[in-house]
């Protein structure tokens, strides 16, 4: 049955090459996709996989109401619902909330905070300033001798790979705490950080693989689900010795200062479980440190990523972010003075205005997820008037969403943080979150928020006031094809300091 299906896959190939370059000259960028049969729009999907996020975005401008039913090939069960309705996400993520989970095929790893341990008030056990000597920290011995070592070197950095150094040790020692330290002048390979990359690829490539053909090269160990599978090892092997070694610890320690307790710790004390006898609970405690891992790492370094790409295109915004930031710390006289590399407090940056609408403009037009995933769990009719069943998979484009101009104004592609100030009072102006998800909406609105704007804010304010960042015009910056949205092959930069 298995080498059947081989052959049967070796003769259909031919004509699915032939498909693929009969849609090329013939499928206008900006049309309807076109329905073949069969293969159903995969031939599309697969031809502009490399830009999929503007291509939904091109089709939802044409469809009605901002919705379209995508076919995928006969009898596979990759048909889905895609949309950028504002309205439709209105009933689904808020009105209608309980009538649409994530569906039985959705991965935890989209869930970003939102089914984890750590779900009290953020402020409560004092988190926030905990974050803030680990951002400090890591400003003051991992990030500013990297920059100041490319500043002398005069070399080509990548901002991206940077940021996502950065971020996971940051976020590590903020949920275990330890540093894995892959920020340093060798840039080392983390291969706790390269298996979450190939987390992310297999899941996104999994929204469109036949569930057959997954079993099959499942069954095999051969293709994505193996490459799935040797990362999983890697994390889960990776997180069960940190939560060891974080249990000896609290064994050995008389008592920890609340205001220095990781994540891990603040649990493992709070429900008294410093044993190591629950297989159960060790298993809950590392799905959850996976999730927030992945949560915290991959949003701040995306977004971090693509704010310095917005700057490098609109130098005048960055001008008005630097005034900003020497409203707070005016800038000394004293030459000695100024040569010293400035570390932000977030008391001095939770004020500014400009700066935080620049970062919510960031994600409206680059949001960290580029679409979300639900079902139904019984026959509705959404507010588009499409009907919907427990059958149909609903993928709802965030990307696509900040650029509408129905819903954004007709200047929705240009970057105006002006647009996130109210022009009466001068204060960040609230958007509703059907209309701004980037931090999801209704019930299961992300309880990360605090924390990522928290960590952006430092990181970016440290590099914004001390350092120029110049970007290599000569690099193409294009998105990947990912659950995250990041650059495909990173944003190469160049570095030097502001004070000489």
């Amino acid at each position: 049955m298995e080498w059947s299906a081989i052959v049967i896959l070796s003769i259909l190939l031919p004509f699915f090459i032939i498909f693929i370059t009969f849609l090329k000259w013939n499928n206008p960028m900006n049309g309807i996709p076109w329905n073949w049969p069969v293969l159903g729009m995969l031939p599309t999907v697969v031809f502009h996989m490399n830009r999929i996020n503007d291509r939904a975005t091109e089709i939802l401008h044409q469809a009605a109401r901002s919705t379209f039913f995508i076919n995928g090939v006969w009898f596979s069960g990759t048909d889905f619902f895609l949309t950028a309705n504002p309205s439709n996400i209105h009933h689904i993520l808020s009105a209608n909330f309980e009538q649409y989970p994530k569906g039985p095929d959705f991965k935890y790893i989209f869930d970003f905070f939102g089914d984890g341990i750590f779900n009290s008030d953020f402020a409560s056990w004092k988190s926030q300033r905990f974050l803030e000597k680990i951002i400090s920290k890591k400003v003051k011995a991992g990030l500013f001798p990297v920059l100041q070592s490319f500043c002398e070197n005069g070399s080509v950095l990548d901002l991206q790979d940077l940021f996502q150094r950065l971020s996971f040790d940051s976020t590590c020692m903020f949920v275990t705490g330890f540093d894995l330290q892959s920020l340093s002048l060798e840039f080392p390979q983390i291969p706790f950080s390269k298996a979450m990359d190939d987390i992310k690829d297999v899941a996104f490539l999994r929204h469109f693989f036949p569930k057959k053909i997954w079993e099959f090269q499942n069954k095999l160990q051969i293709g994505q689900p193996k490459k799935l599978k040797q990362a999983w090892n890697i994390m889960d092997e990776t997180i069960h010795k940190l939560i060891a070694l974080k249990k000896e610890s609290l064994k050995n320690q008389e008592e920890v200062d609340p205001d220095d307790r990781d994540l891990l710790s603040s649990y493992i004390i709070t429900n008294n479980n410093v044993k190591d006898d629950d297989d159960g609970d060790s298993k809950f405690l590392k799905d959850t440190v996976l999730n927030l891992m992945m949560a915290g790492r991959d949003s701040v370094s995306s977004a971090l990523s693509w704010f310095f790409f917005c700057l490098s295109n609109n130098p005048i915004v960055e001008a008005k972010i630097r005034e900003e930031l020497e409203t707070t710390v005016p800038l000394s006289s004293d030459d000695a003075t100024r040569d010293q590399c400035h570390i932000f407090s977030y008391e001095e940056l939770k004020k500014l205005v400009y700066f935080h609408g620049a970062l919510c403009e960031t994600l409206r037009l680059y949001p960290v997820v580029p679409f979300q995933h639900k079902v139904p769990s019984k026959p509705d009719i959404l507010p588009s008037g499409h009907r919907v069943d427990p059958n149909t998979k609903i993928l709802f484009s965030l990307y696509a969403l900040g650029r509408m101009s129905d819903v954004w104004g007709e200047d929705c592609m240009e970057f105006k943080p002006e647009r996130w100030i109210n022009s009466k009072n001068g204060k960040i102006k609230h958007e509703p979150s059907y209309k701004f998800l980037a931090f999801n909406a209704g019930p299961r609105t992300c309880l990360g928020k605090e924390v990522a704007f928290i960590e952006m804010k430092l990181l970016a304010a440290a590099i914004l006031h001390n350092f120029n960042i110049t970007r290599q015009t000569e690099h193409e910056v294009v998105s990947n094809a990912s659950i995250i949205l990041q650059m495909k092959h990173g944003f190469k930069v160049k570095v030097t300091k502001r004070w000489t």
